[in-house]
């Protein structure tokens, strides 16, 4: 058992970010800026707060879509046009972290990093093209930051609770001891499938047979790569707890919704049935491509990988039997300001 209690905030309620000591104020009594940015295998992803009060107020927000790890399974690295896209991303984040006047900041990249056999040459690319310094992070840091970032939406209970978070490269699974003022990490397992990872490897069709074959292949290698952490799973007596954090389970609590557009003040900490997420994962699955681009809250830049996402949440409703799924949009982010904020690093 991991006890991750010195990174861990104190307090389980619904607010983003905890800390105990009067945070620093800089130049003409200004609150301290912090900043976290997660370059996933998907997404690029700027977070930058203020502390206020015993929370954090966001003062600027940056998101897009650069698929990074594009191609990267069949190749073994990033591509030069994946490579252009993120970086113009990165500097977009770059003017935004000057403008803000970040004092203290943290930047990390993950799966796509780790694997590609040039991540080394593209971090040292974006240090001198945007002044960012990325940290290529372990699976289990990644998991850890992704723990802190969310776990305060877990629903109550006793026992231990499963957190996820479906990425671009990779699926982490944590299980906790959330019974507790400071939950403890019983276990985590890190899988290499993720949207873009597995639909590149077992994704496609054109035809619904062909669609249906896609998935079960997908599924196979899911449950497969979940395999060594089922085995090591406890079978607790009582409500099974289940939270997600990821942009699966966001757009798939959006369709569950009805949502015409995205709407995060009903999405983060929704409390949805596992039967209506899993129906609506195998709803996606047997459509085209063009009939889901045309969903809300799904459109064409997610149309092509959230059939992934479906087949990865179904091996975790398989792994962990929960009634119900809890939905964050929240994690390695803010998971990265409550540690900025409580430790300074």
């Amino acid at each position: 058992m991991v006890d991750f209690t010195a990174q861990l905030p104190r307090r389980q309620d619904d607010t983003p970010a905890r800390s105990a000591r009067p945070q620093p104020r800089h130049a003409r009594g200004a609150p301290r800026h912090y900043a976290a940015l997660d370059l996933g295998t998907n997404n690029c992803r700027l977070l930058i707060a203020r502390p206020q009060g015993d929370g954090f107020a966001v003062v600027d927000a940056f998101s897009r879509i650069v698929r990074l790890g594009e191609g990267l399974a069949h190749s073994g690295a990033l591509s030069d046009a994946a490579i252009e896209r993120t970086i113009a991303a990165l500097r977009v984040c770059a003017d935004k972290l000057k403008r803000r006047n970040v004092t203290l900041a943290r930047s990390v990249a993950t799966e796509a990093c780790r694997r590609a056999n040039n991540g080394a040459a593209f971090i040292a690319r974006v240090l001198e093209e945007t002044g960012i310094h990325l940290d290529i992070i372990s699976a289990e840091e990644e998991a850890r930051l992704a723990v802190l970032g969310c776990h305060a939406l877990l629903e109550p209970g006793n026992g231990p609770a499963l957190v996820f978070d479906i990425g671009g490269g990779s699926t982490e699974l944590v299980l906790i001891d959330a019974d507790t003022t400071v939950p403890c990490v019983r276990d985590w397992h890190s899988a290499p499938w993720g949207v873009v990872s597995l639909t590149e490897s077992a994704g496609g069709g054109a035809t619904a047979a062909e669609r249906e074959r896609a998935y079960q292949r997908m599924r196979a290698l899911v449950t497969e790569s979940f395999a060594p952490f089922a085995a090591r799973l406890p079978r607790p007596d009582g409500m099974l707890r289940l939270l997600g954090t990821s942009g699966t389970v966001t757009t798939l609590a959006s369709v569950h919704l009805g949502l015409e557009r995205y709407d995060r003040a009903q999405v983060d900490g929704l409390i949805a049935p596992a039967a209506a997420m899993r129906t609506i994962s195998q709803e996606l699955a047997g459509m085209s491509l063009a009939e889901r681009a045309k969903l809300p809250c799904i459109g064409r830049e997610r149309a092509d990988l959230v059939v992934a996402g479906c087949a990865i949440l179904e091996g975790i409703l398989d792994l962990w039997p929960a009634e119900r799924l809890g939905v964050a949009d929240r994690g390695i982010r803010e998971g990265i300001l409550r540690r900025l904020m409580e430790t300074g690093a």
